[in-house]
């Protein structure tokens, strides 16, 4: 399996689209860094309007905010909203593409079974979105640090903000990275399971994309209706959990605690989530693809 699992890697890597996402991912952050690195006052002045009247914050202040942690948190908030198109353009062609080019039944002549099949198919398409998520750290983590540098990390909540030192910040970005690892690849598995009913990757990839949309915006509506019968079961309203990484605890004098968590179970509770419907739509996926008809 490892033999197919590095020929299904080559595929992937040789298609010129598949550098779209990483170039899609470095022009971003880039444009995103350069703004900030010369008008970067005007964007705090925009972030700290709605906190301005509750929290004295002097000039010095302010220009010790826009660090690399700082920068590296607000760019994934902008980013992991989009990558799950980016995952779907690989993991929606990967049996969608085969049929398309007429080489499926041929793929299929190797001497391993469906399950097996699908499971390298499955994990190619992991190895690639843990790739461009390293290449996004890479970017705007270490490239942030890098033109920016570290100072104490502050983080914007409605209900006012959370302060980190500099040496309690790093570890909470690998974990974060981690959870979105997971959460990718949540809708890296639904991309694999609509592209085993397709002909077309455009189908998988459109549909995913739709399906993500339509359910972040039901995650996102302050309807009490949802809130305890639909939100909590949806995949979408667990893939930002990965914020409460940066949610500290603090002390009686409200101090921050280095090394706290604010909602520890919560989180796992959402990681536990995202991996049940992992191993629900490949396990969905494999199934189908068993029973399929290759011939026709």
């Amino acid at each position: 399996m490892w033999k197919l699992l590095q020929i299904e890697l080559f595929k992937i890597f040789r298609r010129p689209r598949t550098y779209i996402a990483f170039g899609a991912v470095a022009a971003i952050v880039l444009l995103f860094q350069v703004g900030l690195k010369y008008d970067g006052k005007s964007y705090l002045d925009l972030i700290l309007s709605n906190v301005d009247d509750s929290f004295e914050m002097s000039d010095d202040f302010k220009t010790r905010l826009l660090n690399g942690y700082f920068v590296c948190f607000a760019i994934l908030n902008i980013l992991l909203i989009q990558m799950p198109l980016l995952v779907a353009l690989i993991s929606g062609d990967a049996i969608a593409g085969e049929a398309n080019m007429g080489t499926l039944r041929l793929s299929l002549t190797r001497p391993v079974s469906r399950t097996q099949y699908m499971l390298v198919k499955f994990g190619a398409s992991v190895i690639y979105t843990l790739i461009l998520l390293i290449w996004l750290a890479v970017l705007a983590l270490f490239g942030s640090m890098l033109l920016f540098g570290t100072n104490t990390m502050v983080v914007f909540r409605s209900g006012g903000i959370e302060m980190m030192n500099s040496y309690d910040v790093l570890w909470r970005y690998v974990a974060a990275f981690g959870y979105a690892a997971v959460a990718l690849t949540t809708v890296s598995s639904l991309a694999f399971l609509l592209s085993v009913f397709a002909e077309n990757s455009i189908g998988p990839i459109i549909a995913t994309m739709s399906i993500v949309i339509v359910l972040t915006i039901l995650s996102e509506m302050n309807i009490p209706i949802y809130d305890h019968t639909v939100k909590p079961y949806l995949f979408t309203t667990h893939m930002v959990a990965w914020k409460g990484f940066f949610y500290v605890q603090s002390d009686g004098e409200n101090r921050t605690i280095d090394g706290t968590i604010q909602n520890l179970p919560a989180i796992l509770r959402s990681l536990g989530i995202l991996f049940l419907y992992i191993i629900l739509f490949t396990g969905a996926a494999i199934q189908v693809f068993r029973k399929k008809d290759i011939l026709s």
